[in-house]
């Protein structure tokens, strides 16, 4: 064992509850007595069993302990009340730690109804749910505030980022409302949103929509054909929005995607973020949970200052990855920029006074605006880390139908990398619509990825210089062309070809440095974050 962390373990299994029950078991603060039918609300707590003494608090951390066990009174969850005609139970979510469903109206718009608290169990292998460390890992919830997601959507709404608006409820014990499995629901807090996928719910913050998708349904169209491209400028804003919220669990599974019709039949798919469950997140105050949070990048605490830009935008490299090639730094500074003149002082005061509970307030409200405030005036310094982190590496994908890559080495600072459609080419031209284009420093790019994915592509690379990003190219799984031309002056083999060694037309010699082989490995790509 690492002694370094010998001792952290040790006071992890003293402090860590592990005991069961564990969770509180109502979430009424008087559940021994009925709660009366006709009630409106109830004075509840989203999770008392979070509190702990001072050994716990200093070495745990006291995160946001008191907030979890903070009496507050919250409307009764009634289904048939909260849309016109009532909601109906349609499906149980599949989270690995909250308990979630989905309902809709008659009108076939969707909600999801979400616990608060969260379950980690399912993320451990089986052998250590009873240990100690199932006990930590369920501690940990208690770093996330409770009620950071009713502060999110008019920060949202003042930043340009389309968003659901989501409110807390108390579930009765007795509601079976929520269908078969409404017993995992009852006695405790929830929050409802609008659900915004499918073309039922166009509405509200994406009305004027000719579509709306999940990213598992919405990469495979961005890949299959040239109709489809993500809006990068759009997604570059939410993310920065992302990042001063602190919110780091930002996967390719928390968003949704708004089809908006362009010219010769194009669709443009703007970004709708969800599920803002670790917004403001506080982990390292305490001995053994700041130890974790420098083994665990993603962990990054809330605060007046940004801990670790990586650290934030490290569950979402993937659809960062594929969102964001085609966005130049000069676009990330000044989406910064518009967030600081959008996000006033009074926008802040608002959001935080409005969605924490009057008596979470009292202790959390201020210093939570004075973190919004602190690093509102930071983002033009987080826009340009952000882009030098997605710069290193780009990802420049094709799609499968016809394209022409073309790689120009025009100086020392700029490789500029253009991508032509070869379908349907006009007569009398060379190529079609310009489909990307992008210049490329080899100060902040060290390598640009090109996969021309199926289809018959071509790959032209030229131009004489002393220092360039490599090229490397993945032609895909049908016949391509390559062409180099370049020299890149004491750097030998700066263009690199991945590819099954037959059926290939491509220079050999010259700049090109052949990466070809028998197997089938270098045409795979990921096109939804499933992992096929």
């Amino acid at each position: 064992m690492n002694y370094r962390y010998a001792l952290p373990l040790l006071l992890l299994s003293a402090t860590a509850c592990s005991r069961k029950p564990f969770f509180q078991p109502d979430a009424r603060v008087a559940h021994t007595t009925p709660l009366p039918p006709s009630a409106d609300s109830a004075l509840v707590t989203a999770g008392r069993h979070y509190q702990r003494g001072l050994v716990g608090r200093f070495v745990l951390g006291p995160h946001y302990r008191r907030a979890w066990a903070e009496p507050v009174t919250l409307p009764v969850f009634r289904p048939e009340q909260l849309a016109p005609g009532g909601l109906k139970f349609v499906k149980m979510g599949g989270g690995f730690q909250t308990t979630s469903l989905t309902m809709a109206d008659p009108a076939g718009r969707s909600y999801a109804v979400r616990t608060i608290d969260k379950n980690p169990e399912k993320t451990l292998p089986k052998f250590l749910r009873s240990t100690f460390v199932f006990g930590a890992v369920r501690d940990a919830t208690s770093a996330a505030m409770p009620y950071g997601a009713f502060v999110v959507p008019p920060l949202a709404k003042a930043a340009g980022v389309p968003h659901s608006s989501p409110r807390p409820y108390y579930v009765r014990p007795d509601e079976t409302g929520l269908g078969p499995e409404s017993e995992r629901f009852q006695g405790r807090v929830v929050l409802v949103e609008r659900r915004y996928e499918g073309k039922e719910n166009i509405d509200g913050p994406v009305a004027g929509a000719a579509d709306l998708d999940e990213t598992e349904d919405v990469l495979p169209a961005r890949y299959e054909n040239q109709r489809d491209q993500l809006d990068g400028a759009a997604f570059v804003r939410a993310r920065l929005l992302d990042m001063w919220l602190g919110d780091w669990d930002r996967h390719e599974g928390q968003w949704s995607w708004a089809a908006y019709p362009q010219p010769d039949r194009q669709r443009r798919w703007q970004p709708v973020p969800q599920d803002r469950d670790q917004v403001f997140f506080r982990f390292d105050d305490g001995w053994a949970s700041w130890v974790v949070s420098k083994a665990v990048a993603k962990f990054r605490t809330f605060g007046p200052r940004y801990e670790s830009i990586a650290g934030y935008t490290r569950n979402a490299s993937f659809i960062d990855s594929r969102a964001l090639p085609a966005v130049p730094r000069a676009a990330y500074l000044a989406a910064a920029r518009e967030l600081q003149q959008r996000l006033t002082d009074t926008v802040i005061e608002q959001a935080v006074r409005q969605g924490l509970p009057p008596a979470v307030y009292t202790y959390e409200g201020p210093r939570m605006i004075a973190g919004l405030k602190a690093r509102r005036a930071k983002l033009p310094r987080v826009a340009d880390e952000f882009y030098r982190l997605q710069a290193e590496e780009v990802m420049v994908a094709g799609t499968d139908e016809k394209e022409r890559f073309v790689v120009e080495r025009l100086s020392d600072t700029a490789t500029v990398v253009s991508v032509y459609s070869l379908e349907k080419v006009p007569e009398g031209q060379l190529q079609g619509q310009l489909l990307y284009s992008r210049s490329f420093d080899p100060r902040d790019t060290k390598t640009v990825r090109l996969h021309g994915l199926k289809g018959k592509d071509e790959f032209l690379v030229s131009g004489k210089v002393r220092r360039s990003p490599f090229i490397d190219i993945y032609g895909g799984p049908h016949e391509d062309l390559v062409r180099d031309s370049s020299r890149v002056a004491g750097l030998r083999k700066r263009t690199r070809f991945f590819d099954t060694a037959r059926n290939n037309d491509f220079q050999r010699g010259s700049e090109i440095k052949n990466k070809t082989a028998h197997d089938v490995l270098s045409h795979a790509f990921d096109r939804d974050g499933s992992g096929r």
